[in-house]
């Protein structure tokens, strides 16, 4: 079974902040796909899917908070005996442009506090990760960086993710049905910028 992990903080005062991408791509995923998040026996909502035990698979989001994320997803997957190979952990990256994609098959946690909890957990790099850029063209300082990510997207900026959300989603989908490599192949690259 394959297990996508969107990463975010809960509550509603969070619904609308950079760092929730990851739980608005999995809310997005799950509600295209006809699926309803449930409390699961842990810190975490779950959904899952898929019509056969073959493309069976869950979408999670942690109740942790962003910096304990790692928590709730080894968790999860300790409980549904799920390998690291099957993991990919998705969320917000404001080093990189809003409306570009990024996949990886292992790495570091980039300054990214819910990935370092992962990593932490995990006791490992070597977990696929789906990076959802949420950066303007603004220079920040490193003291600025916990308020800009805690901050809402403009109105402006949220009409882009609504644009972006269905290649969030046919990503997600290529992970199920492909190999990584394919999906980086066709998903690495900004779906904002006209070619």
């Amino acid at each position: 079974m394959k297990l996508i992990a969107g990463l975010g903080n809960p509550g509603a005062k969070y619904s609308n902040n950079r760092h929730n991408t990851g739980f608005i791509i999995a809310d997005y995923f799950a509600a295209k796909n006809s699926l309803e998040f449930k409390p699961g026996k842990g810190e975490y909502y779950f959904a899952r899917g898929g019509k056969s035990p073959d493309n069976e698979f869950c979408i999670l989001k942690p109740t942790t908070y962003m910096n304990n994320s790692g928590i709730a997803v080894l968790d999860f997957m300790e409980q549904n005996q799920i390998e690291i190979e099957d993991l990919l952990i998705v969320y917000d990256d404001f080093n990189i442009p809003l409306g570009t994609i990024r996949l990886r098959e292992k790495g570091t946690d980039g300054g990214h506090n819910g990935v370092s909890s992962v990593i932490y957990h995990l006791q490992s790099m070597n977990f696929k990760r789906m990076r959802a850029g949420t950066g303007t063209d603004i220079s920040l300082r490193k003291d600025e960086f916990i308020d800009f990510v805690l901050k809402d997207f403009s109105v402006t900026e949220f009409e882009q993710i609504k644009t972006m959300l269905p290649h969030y989603s046919e990503c997600l989908q290529s992970f199920l049905e492909n190999d990584f490599r394919t999906t980086m192949n066709n998903f690495n690259k900004n779906f904002l910028i006209k070619e």
